[in-house]
């Protein structure tokens, strides 16, 4: 599994590997990896359960699940540096 892993993180934006990215920071490369079979089992599993195909959630999924907590955390950043800030949602 850690070889699937391994392939799998090497794969340009994709879930798995800014999972894989996400993890090294705070536990090292080795068990990233080993994170990231883990991910690929369930993965397999759930797809063998279910019988529903694999949908891929792309490399910004983890940012946009967290989109929330990365907002108020950089908020309270800058109030904390003395700023005061307002914010308004960009229209793309």
């Amino acid at each position: 599994m850690t070889q699937c892993a391994w392939v799998a993180t090497k794969i340009k934006n994709t879930y798995l590997s800014a999972k894989y990215y996400s993890l090294v920071g705070r536990r090292g490369k080795k068990r990233a990896l080993i994170a990231v079979g883990h991910k690929i089992l369930i993965m397999a599993y759930q797809i063998l359960k279910t019988g529903i195909s694999y949908k891929e959630l792309g490399h910004d999924y983890l940012s946009r699940r967290k989109e929330d907590k990365i907002v108020k955390g950089h908020i309270k950043r800058l109030k904390d540096l003395g700023y005061q800030v307002e914010l308004k949602k960009a229209v793309a």
